[in-house]
């Protein structure tokens, strides 16, 4: 009789890896989270093009939205934040600015919620078509982050849900993307909930990173942007 174990049944099954049944050994074990250096290469070189493609291509646009972010609520146009990379490393982020400037000096560090009164007029259309996204293909050019991998978290939360949430920091054995298989298939998250929740996507994508994989994401990214599905 041939036996599947629980979490490799899960994760053929439902696209993401049961953290709840997961355990020291079955990461010894299985196969995945291993890279040749072809791979690692070929992806690198893909997101030097891509990113220059994307500015080059957007750059009419970058200036308009420029332009109707300072018209709108005035203040910085790009909004800067640390956040943490591959490794644990921590980067500045680089994004066009979609809430208000002082969106979190009365409450400190905070999940943005899915209707978050912080957002502004012209960040809600930038945010429902993914537009607010654009500046981090700078953060690709510099190596901080990749097309495709988990969204990168921000310290203070990365320190939160560490000891909250087992095997978190797994998620950093890979670059940080600007789209990947957690955003696509679990959209919004602003609790320790989603969070957990959104760990067993990105340590799917960690395992079965791939071009063929990283193509995928990219198309139904693609599908997301051209629709307005963002948030």
């Amino acid at each position: 009789m041939r036996v599947v174990d629980a979490v490799d049944f899960y994760e053929k099954l439902s696209g993401k890896i049961w953290l709840e049944g997961l355990h020291p050994q079955w990461l010894v074990y299985t196969d995945g989270f291993d890279r040749s250096r072809l791979t690692v290469c070929a992806k690198r070189s893909l997101d030097l093009l891509f990113a220059a493609l994307l500015l080059l291509l957007t750059s009419p646009v970058l200036a308009i939205v420029a332009a109707a972010i300072r018209l709108d609520s005035g203040g910085p146009v790009l909004f800067r934040q640390v956040r943490v990379g591959q490794h644990g490393k921590p980067f500045v982020l680089y994004k066009f600015r979609s809430m208000r400037q002082d969106a979190e000096a009365e409450t400190g560090p905070v999940w943005a919620g899915e209707h978050d009164s912080r957002v502004t007029t012209v960040g809600k259309i930038l945010r429902k078509f993914r537009l607010d996204e654009i500046p981090q293909a700078f953060n690709v050019l510099r190596g901080d982050m990749s097309f495709v991998g988990p969204r990168p978290e921000r310290p203070y939360f990365v320190q939160m849900l560490r000891p909250r949430i087992p095997f978190y920091d797994l998620r950093h054995c890979v670059k940080p993307g600007i789209t990947g298989w957690a955003q696509i298939e679990y959209p919004y998250g602003a609790s320790i909930e989603d969070a957990y929740e959104k760990l067993q996507y990105d340590l799917y994508y960690a395992k079965h990173m791939s071009l063929r994989c990283d193509a995928v994401i990219l198309l139904r990214t693609l599908g997301i942007v051209l629709f307005g599905r963002g948030r």
